[in-house]
């Protein structure tokens, strides 16, 4: 039996620029500064005694052929991988697995695809693991989705995502172990006990495309200035520059907020935050919120019965085979 552990991804600003229609023709590129949640997804991999592919998610799929899988991500990547009979995928979540913002889906697919290139005997680096996922489900099967959450889940740990023709750049950020714990400590996630898939958001037309264009060029701008609060440490600048974020992205489309949403933020605003950003394409998910140490105590004492709370903890591995044996 083979289990993949891999982590869902924490978006603090430049959200959007991953995606190739942008990065591909501007100048500077996209550019993420993101980190790898410790919540994970784990997938099993294991023999079965006949032909059959058996898959196990919120549904069970049992096929003499692949092919005839409904699960698309489980069918791509065996494809690719060339594991396509005699095995039993199971996936398992920490967290739902779609429309939350934290990147799930791709999440799903860095790990399948890592869980069944183990079981055929290979060993592939993080940046193949990235590499084949964005192909999957933006080159095969024509998500209108970015490249960031791909390569946050494979790499894991805190980073600066650059995007351009050329490919995609990872850069760790080099933070002190105070810089992490303060982290860890002053940000929060709030399920906003909505869920809504990426594609669905990312698609949409907007109504004024030079807008959504200038907004996403300053959102890129964002993601320059969020690296450059982490590595001095300005934790609290970085949770203003959330807010400015959240301002720029919420009139990219109409879909990316509502009156509930919009409530929801401003709740969190009146308790203390000094800022809150919905994460991922926005609709529903996680809001990111930044406050000092007793915000959460707050947010848990008086949200927690209708929002989930999280706080943030940074998982510095990424994409991992956590089992490889009987």
């Amino acid at each position: 039996m083979i289990i993949s552990r891999t982590p869902v991804r924490v978006s603090f600003c430049g959200g959007g620029t991953d995606v190739d229609w942008f990065s591909h023709s501007e100048p500077k590129g996209g550019m993420v500064t993101s980190l790898a949640l410790s919540r994970h997804i784990h997938v099993t991999v294991n023999s079965r005694f006949d032909d059959k592919v058996r898959v196990s998610y919120s549904k069970m799929e049992i096929v003499d052929d692949f092919e005839d899988l409904e699960h698309e991500l489980v069918r791509e990547t065996m494809r690719m991988t060339g594991v396509t009979s005699g095995v039993e995928i199971t996936t398992i979540a920490d967290i739902p697995s779609r429309g939350t913002g934290l990147g799930s889906s791709s999440t799903v697919t860095v790990g399948l695809l890592n869980a069944l290139h183990r079981f055929a005997g290979r060993e592939v680096s993080a940046a193949q693991l990235a590499e084949e996922a964005c192909r999957i489900e933006i080159e095969i099967l024509g998500q209108p989705i970015g490249r960031q959450d791909q390569y946050a889940a494979a790499f894991g740990g805190i980073n600066s995502i650059s995007f351009d023709s050329n490919g995609v750049e990872v850069e760790p950020l080099e933070l002190s172990e105070e810089v992490i714990e303060r982290l860890e400590s002053e940000f929060t996630l709030v399920f906003t006990g909505r869920s809504r898939r990426a594609a669905v958001v990312l698609s949409e037309q907007p109504d004024d495309e030079a807008d959504r264009l200038s907004r996403l060029r300053t959102i890129r701008e964002q993601a320059d200035e969020a690296r450059n609060r982490l590595e001095v440490g300005d934790l609290s600048g970085l949770g203003c520059l959330l807010e400015e974020a959240w301002q720029a992205k919420r009139g990219t489309t109409a879909s990316v907020s509502d009156e509930n949403l919009d409530s929801i933020h401003e709740r969190l605003m009146e308790m203390g935050a000094s800022g809150a950003k919905l994460l991922g394409a926005g609709g529903g998910g996680f809001f990111l919120v930044h406050g000092d140490a007793n915000l959460r105590q707050k947010l848990q004492s008086e949200l927690s019965v209708i929002h989930r709370i999280i706080p943030l903890s940074v998982d510095t591995s990424g994409s991992t085979i956590i089992h490889n044996g009987e």
